[in-house]
């Protein structure tokens, strides 16, 4: 009987009682819609933007940028409301920055990234979420009577530091979110 009794304390020893008072309730909400646009780009939806070659001393020094391009997002066959493309945090992206790194991996230049903007040439940090509002690298365009929108970003050269001559590729996941 002891026995039993001395392995039941050691057992009961084990599980922990500690109480918690709760804190408080997080809800979730979202929507799934029917909603769907067909991307018309040309190169298809997967496609590639190619930068001007520029000179290294253009971007001598953090913080300058070079080479801007234009690209755009051409959608179609869209419902009435506006519509976005989310760029999707991933392996390419300086979560801190919200620009995309270098993934070049032979004759690589260094100490510079890409950064989004937007049509209104202002930047769109790629976020994740829980890093701040996730729209934040998103702008919301008006859906025409004919069903169609185009999305319009340029991409840009960004100096982390002197940067060094070399290749710079990156890439960057998206999706095309409704409103």
């Amino acid at each position: 009987m002891r026995t039993v009794t001395l392995c039941v304390a050691f057992v009961l020893a084990a599980v922990p009682f500690a109480s918690r008072a709760v804190d408080g309730t997080i809800t979730f909400n979202g929507e799934i819609t029917d909603k769907t646009c067909t991307i018309v780009t040309p190169q298809g939806t997967d496609f590639t933007v190619t930068l001007p070659t520029v000179s290294s001393s253009t971007l001598a020094a953090a913080g300058q940028v070079a080479g801007r391009t234009p690209f755009s997002i051409n959608i179609s066959d869209c419902n009435p409301g506006e519509v976005a493309t989310y760029f999707e945090p991933g392996a390419t992206v300086d979560l801190g920055s919200g620009r995309l790194n270098n993934a070049a991996t032979t004759a690589a230049a260094t100490k510079v990234q890409l950064q989004l903007l937007g049509a209104n040439n202002l930047f769109l940090p790629v976020v994740s979420a829980g890093a701040g509002s996730t729209q934040a690298n998103s702008q919301w365009v008006t859906v025409n009577a004919g069903g169609s929108a185009d999305l319009n970003y340029f991409v840009e050269y960004y100096a982390t530091g002197p940067s060094t001559p070399g290749e710079v590729t990156s890439s960057v996941k998206y999706t095309i979110i409704y409103n």
